[in-house]
């Protein structure tokens, strides 16, 4: 089977439009950007999960039984895949992998639209429904916003989480570990507005909006978990080392120059460099894994961060699976060494995490992989909209400060959330 295909002119503002066309959306779908590139994909043609105790080689295995040429797939990997990866109990029964084959894609790439749907008939209601969007203009930004209690909510619970993880920590049981902590959505939010709004205002590695499997999220990825390019080039961006970007030049600057000086940040990221390093060389090369920048810093929204670039070259026989399974979860989202800061974050936090610090990510045939981040998100299931965040915990952490650290982040999208509105769905 094969995609129908018909390229068409890009609009003006293509991510406003591509947004419109998810919002009026009934079906699951996945929108995804990765530097400038969207692409969005609706309807499941295939679902590809995994079960509990299985390797993530079996996900490669069931891709290639799917019976589209050329398919692109979208979808997540929650937190708790990594019970599974790193020797815990509690491995969920199946889902913690879950990837989509669309029935109807849209790529935008370098100008142009390219439109792909599985039959005729659909390519044309595809069209139309691009038209469409193109003549509205899209979605709109919007400036009425709902209030929400990222100050407050739960904070002496985070403090002393924060406190028992540092004496942990000083016990020798580990060297770092980020805790977190959820605060509720009083209200129900347009999260394509919402989406659209944020993402104007921040300056992401990766974003996306999705609806899949229960699921509703958005989110302003600051990192990326891992790229695997089809020329198995593998490339992690830990990012690691907080403090506030509010607009103010000098203050700003101030509070870059303090991130370079605190000890207690230069050493986080710098444990978390050295854990990327190492999980890069067990499935790269070594010879080919580098660090390509150190200990920048980058602006992502209302934050700013010390940031690293480390890359390799897949060894022989390995695949971008095996890449993912060696850097999941990402470093800066759960700690030092693994598996006893994943063992921490499970005792420690009284909710499951779910997509936050999971992966939202694109898969292609040719092996390529491109995984964001789950980070400065919103989340909707069961009725129930929260954001999350965390921060990164070492011997030297105050529990005052580190509990900072999760306001910041949480102000980077909860500014942007838009009241809810209705939308005219496709039928």
């Amino acid at each position: 089977m094969k995609y129908c295909e018909r390229q068409v002119v890009s609009p003006a503002d293509p991510l406003r439009v591509v947004t419109a066309l998810a919002a009026t959306s009934t079906e699951d779908n996945v929108l995804y950007e990765n530097q400038g590139s969207v692409c969005w994909g609706e309807g499941a043609h295939a679902t590809v999960t995994t079960r509990a105790g299985e390797p993530l080689s079996a996900i490669a295995s069931r891709l290639a039984e799917v019976d589209v040429e050329d398919w692109r797939a979208y979808g997540w990997a929650t937190f708790e895949l990594s019970y599974a990866l790193h020797g815990l109990d509690d491995v969920p029964e199946t889902g913690a992998v879950t990837l989509m084959i669309p029935r109807r894609e849209v790529r935008v790439d370098n100008g142009t639209v390219l439109l792909r749907a599985l039959t005729a008939a659909d390519l044309d209601v595809l069209e139309s429904r691009l038209a469409d969007a193109v003549l509205t203009g899209g979605i709109e930004p919007v400036d009425t916003r709902v209030d929400v209690d990222v100050d407050g909510h739960d904070a002496e619970n985070y403090r002393a989480a924060v406190a028992a993880a540092v004496a942990e920590i000083r016990s020798g049981a580990l060297d770092k570990v980020i805790l977190s902590r959820v605060v509720p959505v009083p209200e129900d939010i347009d999260l394509p507005a919402t989406y659209l709004t944020g993402r104007l205002a921040n300056s992401p590695a990766r974003s996306f909006l999705l609806c899949l499997r229960g699921w509703r999220a958005l989110g302003f990825s600051p990192e990326i978990v891992i790229s695997v390019s089809s020329g198995r080039e593998v490339v992690t961006q830990p990012l690691a080392g907080t403090r506030a970007f509010l607009g103010d030049h000098a203050a700003d600057q101030a509070r870059r120059n303090e991130l370079y000086r605190d000890p207690k940040e230069v050493f986080e990221h710098a444990i978390s460099v050295r854990l990327a390093a190492v999980e890069l060389s067990t499935v790269c090369t070594p010879s080919t894994v580098r660090v390509e920048e150190f200990m920048n810093v980058k602006e992502r929204g209302s934050v700013q961060h010390l940031a690293s670039q480390l890359t390799g070259s897949l060894a022989p026989g390995r695949t971008g699976w095996d890449a993912f399974a060696a850097l999941f979860p990402a470093v800066t989202a759960s700690g030092v060494p693994k598996a006893p800061a994943c063992e921490l974050i499970r005792r420690a936090e009284t909710q499951p995490r779910g997509l936050y610090s999971g992966a939202v990510l694109t898969v292609d045939p040719d092996g390529a992989i491109d995984a964001a981040l789950v980070l400065r998100s919103v989340f909707r299931r069961d009725g129930s909209t929260w954001l999350r965040a965390g921060a990164g915990i070492v011997a030297q952490s105050t529990p005052e400060r580190e509990l900072e650290e999760t306001r910041e982040k949480l102000r980077s999208v909860s500014r942007f959330l838009v009241p809810a509105r209705q939308y005219a769905s496709v039928d």
